[in-house]
């Protein structure tokens, strides 16, 4: 069974199950209809959900800092954010029209388009993913070109193994994730995926010292995203435009200002340590994870064509996708953030 025929059959299967939900699902657009209807509920905000792609974390800082700050608030939303966990919940979610914003790996969000899934990328959550390769520091694995007939435990499927492989003319034995770090504890030559700002964490905390390879590095550097449903960017484009605003407003403010109470809400949803938090934070500002690199344009929530472009023809020769699909099937440009003012001198 090849690589490929695994991740189309899952994602077939997958939007299968939607279309069907889709009928039975709760409309995303009852609350704007009520407002039409009603003069008096324009006042109100509009109510809508965020779904996470994991459990909270320091990771989701940017959305906790504008939920914490009113930012949403202000901005004529009543937002609610849903964890996450395993599996690909956020697309679902999103695709049945059970929430009205969710987050996820630019690559996964495309291949749902191409497969029939309803859904509009509408802004950066990150400008580079977090994900990596670790390893244990005194591995002789210093490059990906050295993973060359290792074994790497990570999400099987992801896209990043077979540009990796091809981009290097490398090959590695592919061990499926249990999400754990027991097995990477207990052999000093384990390698495994992982998130470049919490994983490395711990195995310091239980006496191991890690090294790590961020897969933004090797070449292949797709976005993490926020993506809503067509219908509802159709309908409410403001409320769009608000959303992707107040975020990346929620990020620049959680990096530099003073995050206390976003950190509290991320706590209070799922218990973690402050440290931990400190170690995420620093390592996101670190690598430029959210906002980027100044230097080359980049900045919180922007998406650039020319970026998007970049992905889909790699996807198309790793043969991921048989056809570069269209821009405007997958991604609209017409919501991101205003590039910031420069102060007043």
């Amino acid at each position: 069974m090849t690589l490929n025929f695994v991740k189309n059959t899952r994602l077939g299967c997958f939007l299968l199950a939607a279309v069907w939900a889709a009928g039975c699902s709760k409309s995303p657009d009852s609350a704007g209809t009520a407002s039409q209807d009603n003069p008096a509920a324009k006042q109100q905000p509009l109510k809508v959900v965020f779904q996470l792609d994991w459990y909270p974390a320091p990771e989701h800082g940017g959305e906790y800092q504008a939920l914490v700050k009113n930012f949403y608030r202000d901005a004529g939303l009543d937002l609610t954010i849903a964890p996450g966990g395993p599996g690909p919940k956020a697309i679902q979610q999103v695709a049945t029209g059970r929430v009205e914003f969710a987050m996820g790996a630019c690559d996964d969000v495309i291949l749902a388009v191409t497969r029939g899934a309803p859904l509009l990328i509408v802004g950066a959550h990150m400008e580079h993913n977090p994900q990596a390769v670790m390893v244990h520091d005194e591995s002789p694995v210093r490059t990906f070109r050295d993973l060359d007939g290792k074994s790497v435990m990570c999400v099987a499927g992801s896209i990043w193994i077979d540009y990796v492989q091809n981009h290097y003319g490398i090959t590695f034995h592919v061990l499926p994730t249990d999400f754990g770090l027991a097995r990477f504890m207990a052999d000093v030559n384990f390698i495994q995926q992982c998130f470049i700002t919490s994983e490395p964490y711990y195995t310091e905390l239980h006496g191991a010292k890690a090294r790590s390879l961020l897969i933004a590095d090797s070449g292949y550097d797709p976005y993490r995203v926020l993506f809503t449903s067509r219908s509802f960017a159709r309908e409410h484009p403001e409320a769009v435009r608000a959303f992707v605003d107040c975020t990346a407003r929620g990020w620049v403010d959680f990096l530099h200002g003073d995050a206390s109470l976003a950190r509290a809400k991320i706590e209070a949803d799922h218990a973690q340590s402050q440290a931990l938090m400190d170690y995420s934070i620093a390592a996101m500002r670190r690598y430029q994870l959210v906002e980027g690199d100044p230097a080359k344009g980049e900045r919180a929530g922007l998406l650039t064509a020319a970026r998007m472009t970049a992905l889909v023809h790699t996807l198309v020769d790793l043969k991921i996708l048989d056809t570069p699909p269209k821009l405007d099937d997958f991604v609209s440009f017409d919501f991101l953030p205003s590039a910031p003012k420069a102060a007043k001198t």
